[in-house]
């Protein structure tokens, strides 16, 4: 199991060295962007624009040989712009179905909080499930399959905060800052001048087979309690002697957390070349997730 730990470290290191061809910096937000691949998780992203949230999910797919779909919310959006709708076929005098842009491997949401609750309930229903039903019959997704749906903090007129039990369907949240003055010198170097052809790495087969090792990454039962634990004592702070930090709180994580810790550290153990998760990938989850 090593050596095919090693060997995932070494091709997910092969694709994150042709994304950065192409984007420059935000490496933070691309380890979170590779590690939702592995976890089969979705990723929820707030940042202004302009940080190059769609460039690298869109470079991400060509390396990857995936199919990339870009949805922009906005507020006359509706469920079956996102999802497919049945066509009347006038040739045939049949029904036929359209499948709308959330059948991709990667699939793009951008400033999901501009359109109303049901648009919104719909992508989640596609996330949670995998799969869309259109007038009684069932489409899967593609796989592999995931979203990252993208929030603007600047703007709030014309948005629609998102529900918290939306947000907790996410499996991280990212927040993407401004690049340094060096890393934007390169951009604009980048950008002006002659476009880089990405190399595809891998395909979509050997990205469904690095998401089942990543499950079988060992994870020892006093991590996962470690995990519990630390969820736990969002809930109830006075019993961790976390009294003094309950006003920070709202409510508590819900069990989709301490999943999400686990299924994190995993995809950070392979990423790191281990067959195994320790204490530090964990930790490195917790604030994310």
């Amino acid at each position: 199991m090593d050596d095919k730990a090693q060997s995932t470290a070494h091709l997910m290191e092969q694709i994150l060295y042709e994304v950065k061809r192409v984007v420059v910096g935000q490496d933070r937000f691309l380890e979170r962007v590779l590690i939702a691949m592995l976890a089969q998780g979705h990723l929820l992203v707030e940042g202004v624009p302009g940080l190059a949230k769609t460039l690298t999910v869109k470079t991400l797919a060509r390396t990857t040989r995936g199919s990339f779909k870009r949805i922009q919310f906005t507020p006359d959006l509706v469920p079956a712009d996102l999802v497919g709708t049945r066509i009347y076929n006038q040739k045939t005098g049949d029904f036929g179905t359209s499948l709308g842009p959330v059948f991709a491997n990667l699939l793009l949401a951008d400033e999901i909080n501009r359109a109303p609750a049901k648009v919104q309930s719909a992508l989640l229903e596609v996330m949670q499930e995998r799969q869309v039903t259109i007038a009684g019959e069932t489409h899967k997704v593609p796989d592999p399959f995931v979203v990252m749906a993208t929030q603007n903090p600047i703007e709030t007129e014309g948005t629609y905060p998102l529900p918290e039990a939306q947000v907790d369907r996410f499996m991280m949240k990212v927040l993407v800052d401004y690049p340094t003055e060096e890393e934007e010198f390169v951009i604009a170097q980048r950008v002006t001048g002659e476009p880089v052809e990405v190399s595809p790495v891998a395909d979509t087969f050997e990205l469904a087979a690095l998401q089942r090792r990543c499950r079988a990454v060992y994870v020892d039962p006093s991590l996962v309690q470690y995990a519990v634990k630390l969820v736990s004592a969002t809930r109830t702070p006075a019993k961790y002697d976390l009294a003094a930090e309950a006003k920070y709180l709202t409510y508590g994580a819900s069990p989709r957390a301490t999943i999400g810790m686990i299924e994190g550290a995993k995809a950070l153990a392979l990423m790191r070349g281990r067959s195994y998760a320790l204490p530090e990938d964990v930790t490195d989850m917790v604030a994310d997730v």
